[in-house]
Formats: structure tokens, C-alpha cells, sequence
């Protein structure tokens, strides 16, 4: 016979019990003690929300100018960014990616801005007080203005095309690839450091004295003017945009200049000449007639601009009355004033309202040792 105690009863008639209620629970016994473990039925923790993506900072600036225009682009958030969180946008947009890194996206272009852009940067979320707009108000993105291009570069370019009466060889390891479009316009923000050096000694003292490295002077202005002219722009010796997107697209080329460079001067000393002298030799001489007393030469040195081999000049005499003269081979090189031919008895002294007067053969041997761009010299 098999005893039972009260107590082992007791425990078989509440497990009977629990398990006549449902399968969903059951019952153990601690170890010796009797009493069920506790298995406590609490929600799984869930970590705190994230703070709404916000832009703390962009670089450049909001308002910053003189920004290199091949540097890039900064946009820092609050917390790294996501995958999902849209990218700022570029206004004007240019080639390039934007990267993801951390609570940060960078944009690297492809090439560039130009000079003188202005670059808006849009960002898709909201920003903090640390991005403002020029009222103070907080900014959905920053605006900030590119650079000038160096005038140094501009004459390395210019130089390297044999626009100028010198030559420029870059430092050793630091040669710009020509056809490296990127590389040509970082350039062009920055100059590489080189050497000029004259081409020709046959020139005048005057010539040399125009020059400046590293500062706007007047070759520049001549070698503009002959650059603008072979490429199909207005020939007025200023260095645009359209100049530098030409010059950096010559460059990358190697478009050279084909005509040589030529220096004039047009003395007003009795008997008055003009002397020109092209690739370091003096290769024209002639009398000349410059412009009288009410109506001088202006005295200066100036780019030719302009040229034709015929024209009908009209114009007003000191008189008041009216002329409409034939003239032949004409290089304008200030305002109105031009060398060409025109029929005069002599020549030697003042008798033209402004112009540089050339009998018939020397005007034709001259104008094709004057293209445009070449300076021309009045001297008293």
C-alpha cells in the first residue's frame, strides 16, 4: 500500500487544475522548495527617437565671396545623415557627386564653378539658428560668390600661346596636363608657379617697360585684344568670361597665336615716321603725317582693334564741313585715329585730323605687320 501525504495531493490537484484551464501556462517547482519561478512578463526596451535631422553648418558660407570655384561643397547636420534623408541641391548645377560621410555631405565637382558665379546651396531639411540668410532669419541653404581668375595665369596662358613678347615654362613638377579641363580651370583660380622669359631683345626699350608680372599692364591688353579677334570675339582687351572660357579651351588645345608679335611706333619728331618691328626685328620704316594742332594724335600706346584693307572715311572738318575720303589698308588703334594710306603731296609732319597717313606702298607693306592687337606707340 502506498502512502500518500497531504501535501504531495495538494501540489498534483493544483497542476491537474492548471492544466484542465488551458496549455498556454505552465507550472514548475523550484528545486526542493516548491514554489513556482516567477518569469516576469514586461515589453521590450526601445530606444530613445532621434532629434529631427537638422543642417548646422555649410561651407562656404552664406555671403562668402572670393570662394575658389574647384573647392568643395560642406553640408554638416546634426546626426549622420540617412540613407533616405534627400541630398542639398546645387544652383547653378554642375557636374559632380555628393557622398554621404557621417553627419556630413560633401559634394566634389566634376570641373568647377567659372568665375564670378554666384552658387546657392538649397538643403532639403530644416536648419538650425547657425544658418541665417542675410536678414538674420534662418536660411534654407547659403549663397556664396567664386572667386576672380588669377591675372598671373592669365598671362601664363597668354604667354604659352605666343600672345605675348615672352615665353613662360612652369616649375619643375608642376606642368598643367592641356587637356586636363579640371586641372586647367584650378589653374586658372590658382597660377602654378613658373618662369617668364623674353622671347626677343630686337625690341624697343618702351615695349619691356609695360610689363608686369602678376599685375593687369598694357601687353596684357594688346595680347587680349589679339586673342578676343582670333577667336571670334568683341576685340576690346578685356579679359570676360567668354575671353577666359576661350582662353582655357586654347589652352587645353594648344591653339597658338599665327601671327607673330608686332610693336609700331609713331613718332611725332620731325620728320615723323612709324617704325614697326615684329618677332624682335625691325622690319618697317616710313614717313609719316600725324594729326594737327586742333585735331592731334592722341599721344598713349593702344592695341590695333580694327582692321580693313578699304574704307570710305567720313567726318567733320575743323571748318565745319563735311569729308567722305577713300582710304586703303586701315588699322584702327584708338577711337577713331587708324593707320592707312591717304594721298597727301608729302609726308613728314602734321597734316591728318588724327591718324597715322602712309603713302600708298608703305601703308600696304605695313598692314600686315599690324594685326589686331599689336600696340602702337605715339610719342612726342
Amino acid at each position: 500500500m502506498i502512502s500518500i501525504s497531504r501535501k504531495t495531493v495538494a501540489w498534483a490537484s493544483a497542476a491537474v487544475l492548471a492544466v484542465g484551464v488551458g496549455t498556454a501556462v505552465i507550472v514548475l517547482a523550484t528545486g526542493g522548495s516548491g514554489q513556482p519561478a516567477s518569469q516576469p512578463n514586461s515589453a521590450p526596451a526601445h530606444p530613445a527617437p532621434l532629434p529631427p535631422l537638422r543642417v548646422v553648418s555649410i561651407s562656404p558660407a552664406d555671403g562668402e565671396q572670393g570662394v575658389d570655384g574647384v573647392g568643395n561643397v560642406t553640408v554638416t547636420y546634426n546626426q549622420p545623415l540617412p540613407a533616405s534623408a534627400p541630398l542639398p541641391v546645387l544652383s547653378p548645377a554642375i557636374a559632380g557627386t555628393w557622398q554621404r560621410a557621417g553627419d556630413t555631405a560633401v559634394f566634389t565637382p566634376a570641373t568647377g564653378f567659372p568665375a564670378h558665379t554666384h552658387v546657392t546651396v538649397t538643403a532639403a531639411v530644416a536648419v538650425t539658428t547657425a544658418a541665417k540668410d542675410s536678414r538674420g532669419n534662418p536660411a534654407p541653404g547659403a549663397t556664396f560668390t567664386t572667386a576672380r581668375y588669377s591675372t598671373l595665369r592669365l598671362q601664363e596662358i597668354l604667354a604659352q600661346l605666343g600672345y605675348l613678347p615672352l615665353s613662360w615654362t612652369p616649375a619643375a613638377g608642376v606642368a598643367v596636363p592641356a587637356g586636363d579641363a579640371a586641372a586647367q580651370l584650378a589653374a586658372a583660380y590658382a597660377a602654378p608657379p613658373g618662369t617668364f622669359s623674353w622671347t626677343r631683345h630686337g625690341y624697343p626699350s618702351s615695349l619691356y617697360s609695360f610689363w608686369s608680372q602678376g599685375e593687369a599692364n598694357t601687353l596684357d591688353v594688346g595680347a587680349i585684344t589679339g586673342f578676343e579677334a582670333d577667336h571670334g570675339l568683341t576685340p576690346d582687351g578685356v579679359a570676360s568670361r567668354a575671353v577666359w572660357a576661350a582662353l582655357l579651351t586654347a589652352a587645353a588645345k594648344g591653339q597658338r597665336n599665327t601671327h607673330g608679335y608686332s610693336y609700331a611706333i609713331a613718332s611725332e619728331s620731325l620728320p615723323e615716321t612709324l617704325t614697326i618691328w615684329h618677332n624682335g626685328r625691325k622690319v618697317f620704316s616710313s614717313l609719316a603725317n600725324t594729326g594737327i594742332g586742333v585735331r592731334p594724335t592722341g599721344l598713349g600706346t593702344f592695341p590695333v582693334y580694327e582692321k580693313m584693307t578699304f574704307q570710305v572715311m567720313t567726318g567733320t572738318n575743323p571748318d565745319g564741313s563735311h569729308y567722305a575720303d577713300p582710304v586703303y589698308w586701315v588699322s584702327y588703334f584708338e577711337g577713331g585715329d587708324a593707320v592707312h594710306y591717304f594721298d597727301r603731296g608729302s609726308y613728314g609732319w602734321p597734316q591728318s585730323l588724327g591718324c597715322v597717313e602712309l603713302p600708298y606702298s608703305a601703308a600696304k607693306a605695313a598692314y600686315p605687320y599690324l594685326p589686331y592687337g599689336t600696340l602702337v606707340t605715339v610719342e612726342a
